[in-house]
């Protein structure tokens, strides 16, 4: 029987779990391999120990890296946005214009929005930073990285990406950037984190989807009015430094 995807006949949900389950592959990533290591479709390659020592290690390292690094701001936005695009151009002024205020620049590493956020960091000579994952069929050579860490587990990437910034700046994206736009927001509502401004840049792109968090979802009672309150949604490049310079710090330790 051929796979999934390269027969002609139309399969069942069962038909296609029964061939997963006869046809087990090795992971695609690490995170598969964690995630996905007691199923019969995945092929289990270690053992919670060696999982363990690897989370622990690339805690170890990212703690190492970085701990040098001072005040730094963390830019999210969508790996599709091309140079072209007014988004890309505004990420690169906006991590200019805070470079120049002497933040360094976190993003993820990867093209579109983080290609700019990096760009821009390099262009005002500050620490410009890339926190890469791995993912099965997405690679890419950000050439405005001058510190770049590569990391297996995404949960082990986003403590970096709080614990080494002041602030996040969120362009417009999907998935990724709305998962790490809702971790920060979850450790702000919980108290994870304090002080800690999340500002999404583009009020057209992110107006409806704060609107939804407060006459639905805040109205409903499911989270309360200052959590939406806590995002601020803006075009300006003055307001996000006004807001960023507001917060206190975090201290780098000698090297």
């Amino acid at each position: 029987m051929a796979p999934p995807h390269d027969h002609g006949e139309s399969w069942t949900s069962a038909d296609e779990r029964e061939w997963r389950r006869s046809h087990p592959r090795p992971p695609r990533s690490a995170d598969e391999e964690l995630l996905e290591a007691e199923t019969d479709a995945i092929l289990t390659q270690l053992d919670d120990s060696v999982r363990l020592r690897r989370i622990a290690e690339e805690l170890r390292l990212g703690f190492r890296r970085l701990s040098h690094i001072g005040k730094a701001v963390s830019i999210f936005g969508s790996a599709r946005t091309t140079p072209d695009d007014p988004m890309y151009v505004a990420a690169c002024e906006v991590a200019r214009e805070l470079g120049r205020h002497g933040y360094a620049i976190i993003t993820g590493g990867g093209p579109g929005i983080m290609e700019a956020g990096n760009r821009g960091a390099r262009e005002a000579g500050v620490p410009s930073i890339g926190l890469g994952i791995e993912l099965p069929q997405e690679q890419f050579d950000n050439r405005y990285v001058d510190l770049a860490l590569d990391f297996h587990y995404f949960f082990t990437r986003k403590v970096m990406f709080v614990r080494y910034a002041s602030a996040f700046v969120v362009f417009p994206g999907g998935f990724g950037t709305l998962d790490e736009l809702f971790e920060a927001a979850t450790l702000r509502q919980t108290e994870k984190i304090r002080h800690f401004p999340i500002v999404l840049f583009g009020t057209s792109y992110w107006t409806g989807l704060v609107d939804w968090l407060r006459d639905t979802v805040a109205a409903e009672g499911k989270i309360d009015p200052e959590d939406v309150d806590r995002l601020v949604v803006t075009d300006s490049i003055e307001d996000i430094l006004e807001i960023v310079e507001a917060v206190e710090h975090r201290r780098p330790r000698a090297a």
